[in-house]
């Protein structure tokens, strides 16, 4: 079936944007179902502030690695019930292939 351009509103600044159809197209070979709810402007500014803003340090929380014990810090509040990673060990972990 082929694809053609919609016509979606933006979910914060309710502006429309057009969801084309290779946009679609992405979108269904990566699996995604839902569409889009913004539009590229709302989606990079959410982007830009979750990413934090330039000259301002992001808090950061002491942590021991639950793979090889290492001292770490980490972006978020460790919680007891999840284990918490040092980046070197994240990144193995990340690279490993998945089962299931």
């Amino acid at each position: 079936m082929p694809f053609v351009d919609k016509t979606l509103h933006c979910l914060d600044c309710g502006k429309e944007f057009v969801f084309t159809a290779g946009e679609q197209e992405f979108y269904q070979k990566k699996g995604f179902t839902n569409e889009p709810l913004r539009c590229k402007d709302c989606r990079d500014a959410r982007k830009r502030s979750r990413e934090g803003t330039p000259g301002l340090t992001r808090e950061m929380f002491d942590a021991v690695c639950a793979k090889c014990g290492a001292k770490t810090q980490v972006p978020f509040r460790p919680r007891e019930d999840r284990p918490v990673y040092c980046q070197d060990c994240f990144r193995e972990i990340r690279a490993q292939p998945r089962v299931g």
